[in-house]
């Protein structure tokens, strides 16, 4: 796996995945304290979520699921010193679908937290990772 960074201006950054995708990132700047994009931090937590979402998404759908949304709120703390890397991480999982099972919602996150995640499994290293969810059942709509 490769990437790219370049360095814009002032605290604005260019970021490219080895695929050629491009996303814009930088820390407050000027008086506003206006940012041109997440922070680096910020991107590492969304990848966590990104990377659960997805095995959670795809653990149901393997096993027929009728999976028809997935959301995670993450919530974060980091250390007050530097490294300020994170020490908490909650994850709230929205699941929707028709007559989804709560057990196997409840088995797909495990198993995407305790074992398929790998931005989670580097963030345990630093950070207490819990969770919880909830299951939204379309089939009555």
């Amino acid at each position: 796996m490769k990437a790219r960074i370049k360095w814009v201006e002032e605290r604005t950054f260019v970021g490219e995945s080895g695929s050629g995708h491009k996303l814009v990132l930088g820390t407050a700047s000027g008086p506003e304290g206006k940012t041109p994009g997440p922070s680096p931090m910020e991107l590492v937590l969304i990848g966590t979520g990104g990377c659960s979402a997805y095995d959670v998404v795809h653990i149901l759908e393997k096993g027929r699921e009728a999976i028809e949304d997935c959301t995670v709120e993450l919530d974060a703390d980091r250390a007050e010193t530097d490294p300020k890397v994170f020490t908490r991480i909650h994850m709230h999982f929205i699941v929707t679908g028709r007559a989804l099972s709560h057990d196997k919602v409840q088995r797909a996150i495990n198993l995407s937290i305790e074992k398929y995640c790998s931005a989670s499994a580097m963030l345990a290293k630093t950070a207490v990772i819990t969770h919880d969810f909830e299951v939204v059942d379309t089939a009555g709509q």
